[in-house]
C-alpha cells in the first residue's frame, strides 16, 4: 500500500510539474487571434504573396502594404524557408540583436510595451525559444546563415 502511494504520489507531483498538452501555444488559438488583430490590416488576404511582394519592394511599402502572412502556409514561409528567420528579426524586441534594436515590426505587436511584451512572448513560444533566432538561411551582411 505504501508503495502504490508513492507511485500516485509521484504522478500527481509530475502532473503539476509540466504544463498540461492543453497550455501548448498554437496556430489557430493563440498566434492566428494575435496576427488578425495586430498584423492582418498590412498582411492579410489582400496583401500579395512573397515573390510578388519582392518583385515590387518599394511599391508595397510606400503603401504600407508587407507580405501575406494571412495563412499557417504563408506565415512559416518567414520562420523556416525560403525567408528563415524574418519574423523573429522583424518582431523581436532587440534583446536578441547584435545592436538591441527592435525589429521594424515590434512597435505593432501591441499598443504598449506590456501588450508588445506579452505578444512576443507568445510568438516565441510558438517557434520555440531555441528556434527563436534572427539568422537567415544564408549568410546576408552581418546577419548570419542558418548552420
Amino acid at each position: 500500500m505504501k508503495r502504490i502511494c508513492m507511485i500516485v504520489a509521484a504522478l500527481l507531483t509530475a502532473s503539476l510539474a509540466f504544463p498540461a498538452a492543453a497550455d501548448d501555444v498554437t496556430y489557430r488559438k493563440h498566434i492566428r487571434p494575435l496576427f488578425e488583430d495586430q498584423c492582418a490590416s498590412c498582411h492579410g488576404a489582400d496583401a500579395p504573396y512573397l515573390g510578388d511582394f519582392a518583385e515590387k519592394k518599394d511599391k508595397y511599402v510606400a503603401n504600407d502594404v508587407g507580405p501575406r502572412m494571412d495563412t499557417y502556409a504563408d506565415l512559416i514561409f518567414f520562420i523556416g524557408w525560403p525567408d528563415t528567420g524574418a519574423i523573429m528579426r522583424r518582431l523581436d524586441d532587440g534583446k536578441s540583436a547584435k545592436d538591441g534594436k527592435p525589429g521594424n515590426m515590434y512597435e505593432h505587436l501591441g499598443d504598449d510595451e506590456a501588450g508588445r511584451q506579452k505578444n512576443l512572448s507568445v510568438f516565441k513560444a510558438w517557434v520555440g525559444e531555441d528556434a527563436w533566432t534572427l539568422k537567415r538561411w544564408n549568410a546576408r551582411g552581418d546577419v548570419p546563415g542558418v548552420t
